[in-house]
């Protein structure tokens, strides 16, 4: 009883020391969110508020001399540049793909210039030197000096709303550029239009061809300032004497005659320039831009007081930092009136659940989304509810969705997963669950890129597949699983019986000649000549990676993974093998990077391997291992991210894992242990509770787990479950700086 009582008590007092700590201490301090915006992190750098539609920041030149042509800017900013062309309101982060940086704007001096300066030559046309010593950033709040024109640019964001603040430090022909023809990477336009509605409001639309196919994007301009003059552009050619402008290449020179500063409040919406008005008139109804940048800032405080972290400062940082990129996406794709816009281009409106996109599921459902069914049980249902949303709209579940747009963006079918997973932890809403089955089974059911092969229980031949057979196959078991475990929760027996199967399909492509999966032929045979490290972009059986890497991605069925090997003592040789082989690929893909061995940190197929060690009951090299990607990969600084953050799943595993927890198979409700970074951990539950997690004994050479303790009691068990963390209560490391291998050895305590 006095056990029972004093876990109570400390519960109690952890509790309120997280809610008076949520009060007054700004989480935000500890974000740095220039993190990852160097080299190939590929993260947006601007102002937005959590899973805002918009993310109003720089666009910058895209250099082509760069190796990867300009794929450093895939964001539309990296922190090498030293120049801004304007500031756009839609932007990816981390993805190794450009798109979005629609409706560019740019306060400016001096000549009228309607086309972009070329690199090095800001002279030549608009945009402006910049220098990071007059750059700032933080969650909400963007500002820096236009150099060319002393013009000092501030911006902050609702979800909805740009706000933009402009200081005119000289008064040389003070105007406005509006470039809706500014195009990023693979994004081009095909309509765009622009009328000017009063003499302080502008609407338009801004339609492009990209990534997303068929990309829309409504909007609505507010200014503080009357509009002196309108002049419009398409492309070089003036449209004289109009207030409205339609064209492939619409733009517009607005002068303006400022007292000292200008402010605009531009509103988006993917459905009318009527709903854009709307977002205005709701989110900012008024002109106190430091009002809109207290708010932002409060609601980036709000989700990172979700977890009250405890670390040294550097820790800290980093730590606060993944988990602030960890909410960029998905982003919210409707109206404050509930208005959206469908796969299928019709208008839709759903005042129950927010609506969003930018589903990056082939990276997020490994982390990003077991991590959101912890700390936001809404936003979870309505991702679920969005995704559904897109199956009945397209026939099939989200692969890579972006903006009413399916991309069809890498392999497999990872929403399966996430849906999986939710029907698991009661994240669907009871009038949904059997459209979520339904939209699991219709989308493994379908014929598509190999799975005629898979639904008749075959294996992919490479005749039908020639490159990355393999990685489809791998994935799609997985899927398969989740579409098993939603089948047994829901009591279809039959389905139940057939997607086993499925999900263990795996085993057909295991050659033991050479123990790793290989792609087979029509015959049955294996791929010869067969090299484990070869890694070409994507021209193997495999997808941005090697065989090597993809041996071990069956996070469904460890267990039987480790009977293809011949038991645990094998497994583990050939995981410390893989680990201990030389880093350096020849003609690799730039995604395979953050190497230990030939583990690569920076892609997420191999995400979950440091957790496999615990399945083979040797828990405490997978800590060693977690512990050197965490530290060795994950830094304080622009190039602190070791390959692209793929929209916060990069993040999301550092999250987890600097806690001492991880999903290895996101679909079991089961967090495996690895290493903590920090002394505690304090998560505030959307159920009101809270789970603590210490970190005893914690220091730079006491990476190992001597013992654990849950809520008071002895835990022998390598992970904990997904209820327990629910539960509230404590969880206690007590770290070494020798391993305890007896933890984690017995079969029985395994995950």
């Amino acid at each position: 009883m006095r056990k029972i009582f004093k876990t109570a008590v400390a519960v109690f007092i952890s509790t309120f020391s997280i809610i008076v700590n949520g009060q007054q201490q700004d989480y935000t301090k500890f974000v740095n969110p220039y993190i990852g915006s160097a080299d190939h992190g590929h993260v947006f750098v601007g102002a937005n508020v959590p899973n805002g539609a918009v993310q109003l920041g720089p666009s910058q030149i895209a250099q082509t001399w760069d190796k990867f042509n300009g794929w450093d800017w895939c964001s539309g900013y990296n922190y090498k540049s030293e120049e801004i062309l304007g500031f756009t309101h839609t932007h990816l982060s981390g993805t190794g793909i450009g798109d979005l940086n629609d409706i560019l704007i740019l306060p400016a001096n001096g000549k009228h210039h309607i086309h972009q300066a070329p690199f090095n030559k800001m002279n030549e046309g608009y945009g402006s030197k910049i220098s990071k010593q007059n750059e700032s950033v933080t969650p909400g709040f963007y500002k820096v000096l236009l150099e060319d024109y002393d013009i000092v640019a501030e911006l902050t964001a609702t979800e909805r709303v740009g706000y933009h603040k402009y200081t005119y430090l000289k008064k040389d022909n003070p105007h406005l550029l509006i470039d809706l023809s500014f195009k990023m990477n693979w994004d081009a336009p095909v309509d765009t239009y622009l009328k000017l509605a009063d003499n302080n409001t502008l609407v338009g639309y801004r339609f492009s061809k990209g990534w997303a196919n068929d990309q829309k994007v409504y909007f609505a301009i507010k200014s503080s300032v009357k509009f002196k003059k309108v002049d419009f552009y398409n492309d070089s050619t003036s449209v004289d004497g109009y207030h409205v402008a339609k064209g492939e290449k619409i733009k517009a020179i607005i002068n303006i005659d400022p007292s000292n500063t200008v402010e605009l409040k531009v509103g988006i919406s993917p459905v009318s320039t009527v709903n854009a008005l709307e977002n205005i008139a709701t989110e900012i109804p008024h002109w106190d831009f430091e009002k809109t940048k207290k708010e932002a800032k409060d609601k980036w405080n709000n989700v990172l007081s979700k977890i009250d972290f405890k670390a040294n400062d550097n820790t800290k940082t980093i730590f606060y930092t993944t988990l602030y990129h960890s909410y960029f996406a998905p982003t919210i794709f409707s109206d404050v009136n509930g208005d959206y816009m469908g796969t299928d281009k019709q208008v839709y409106n759903d005042k129950n659940h927010q609506n969003y996109t930018v589903f990056s599921l082939w990276d997020t459902y490994r982390a990003l989304h077991p991590l959101m069914t912890i700390l936001e049980e809404k936003k979870s249902k309505d991702f679920v509810s969005a995704m559904l949303k897109i199956y009945q709209q397209q026939g099939k579940l989200p692969v890579w969705h972006l903006w009413a747009n399916e991309t069809n963006t890498m392999v497999g079918l990872p929403a399966i997963p996430v849906v999986a997973d939710a029907i698991l932890k009661g994240l669907v809403d009871k009038n949904e669950i059997e459209l979520a089955y339904e939209a699991i089974k219709k989308t493994a059911l379908g014929s598509d890129f190999g799975l005629k092969y898979v639904r008749d229980l075959k294996y992919i031949p490479i005749e039908y597949m020639d490159h990355e057979s393999v990685a489809w196959a791998l994935e799609y078991a997985i899927a398969d699983f989740g579409a098993y475990q939603a089948a047994v929760h829901l009591g279809k027996t039959e389905d139940a019986a057939y997607f086993e199967k499925r999900y263990k399909l795996y085993e057909q492509y295991f050659d033991k000649e050479v123990g790793h999966f290989v792609g087979r032929h029509e015959n049955g045979s294996f791929r010869r000549p067969f090299d484990p490290l070869m890694a070409k972009h994507r021209a193997n059986d495999y997808c941005e990676g090697n065989a090597w890497q993809y041996t071990w991605l069956v996070p469904q069925d460890v267990h039987g993974l480790i009977n293809l090997f011949g038991g645990d003592k094998k497994f583990l040789a050939k995981l410390d093998e893989f680990i201990a082989l030389p880093e350096h690929l020849d003609d690799a893909s730039p995604d395979i990077s953050g190497m230990i061995g030939q583990y690569a940190q920076g892609n997420e197929p191999n995400h979950h391997v440091p957790y496999l060690y615990a399945y083979a009951g040797e828990q405490w090299k997978g800590a060693a291992l977690v512990h050197e990607a965490m530290t060795k990969y994950y830094t304080n600084e622009p190039a602190g991210l070791c390959g692209n953050d793929d929209v916060g799943q990069m993040s999301a595993w550092y999250v987890f894992s600097s806690m001492g927890i991880y999903p290895s198979n996101p679909m079991d409700g089961k967090y495996v242990f690895g290493t903590p970074l920090m002394q505690e951990a304090s998560i505030k539950l959307p159920n009101g509770k809270v789970f603590n997690i210490k970190a005893k004994n914690h220091g730079n050479k006491n990476i190992y787990i001597n013992n654990v303790r849950l809520n008071g009691k002895n835990h022998q068990n390598t992970y904990i479950t997904h209820q327990d963390i629910l539960n509230g209560g404590e969880l206690v490391f007590e770290m070494s700086a020798k391993p305890n291998k007896k933890f984690g050895a017995n079969k029985t305590n395994r995950p």
